[in-house]
């Protein structure tokens, strides 16, 4: 089993994202620079980046991606870019150019071209190595923009993937994301997963043997890789060996 960790609430768990984000950007800017994240777009990020607002952090030295996003425009209410700029980006003082947005307002083959060679001038490695990716979990069991049966769970070559996504869960527009290679090499994953709602797929990709195709989300719930599962009591309630 991957780290799980069990907060009482949304909002005991904005917290304590907030807090690891803290932790994980001072720790690696005392070791290196810079601190790389891919984040996501969601509710429960919303109240996560607005704690982070009064963080005392060298956000000069932070560079933001997107895990994922909408072919949308960036002032577009469905927009993963606008969501984190609107609540956060906005309110800090970070530089214009270290934030590396996916441009949702082109048609989605040529989003994922424009952001890939983003991360390539960018990222000198074989393969990112952000930081820390920040993900969701949808109700199908998809993460990113990686949805049950797509094709684009068998990337292994690209590092960003159009995906045509014309069935539930809406909204139903073409998706830009991060492949499942890229997400694998991150230094940390944290996926933050709140609702009742959530709570019988949470089970099912955590505890159900492996079917990657039908539950995409499978594929980072090994204990082999780094990652970290902050989840609230109502969507954990189906979670066999909890921790908290």
């Amino acid at each position: 089993m991957p780290q799980i960790e069990v907060l009482p609430d949304g909002d005991a768990l904005a917290d304590r994202a907030a807090d690891v984000f803290i932790e994980l950007a001072n720790k690696n800017l005392n070791e290196s620079d810079p601190f790389t994240v891919a984040i996501s777009g969601g509710s429960t990020p919303r109240k996560m980046y607005e704690r982070l607002v009064i963080a005392e952090l060298d956000w000069e030295r932070i560079h933001f991606y997107w895990a994922d996003e909408r072919c949308v425009p960036p002032d577009h209410p469905e927009s993963n870019y606008r969501l984190a700029n609107d609540s956060f980006l906005e309110r800090i003082e970070i530089p214009a150019s270290n934030i590396h947005r996916v441009k949702g307002e082109l048609p989605a083959k040529k989003a994922a071209l424009d952001y890939e060679i983003q991360l390539r001038e960018f990222f000198p490695d074989p393969i990112p190595g952000f930081d820390l990716i920040l993900l969701g979990l949808g109700t199908d069991g998809h993460t990113a923009s990686l949805f049950p049966g797509s094709p684009a769970l068998e990337e292994e070559k690209k590092w960003v993937i159009d995906v045509k996504h014309d069935t539930p869960p809406p909204p139903l527009v073409d998706r830009v994301t991060l492949t499942f290679p890229v997400i694998k090499a991150a230094k940390r994953i944290i996926f933050l997963v709140t609702g009742k709602e959530k709570a019988g797929i949470l089970a099912r990709v955590l505890n159900d043997p492996y079917e990657m195709d039908q539950y995409p989300a499978q594929i980072l719930g090994s204990a082999d890789l780094n990652s970290h599962w902050l989840v609230d009591q109502s969507s954990a309630v189906g979670l066999s060996n909890k921790k908290s």
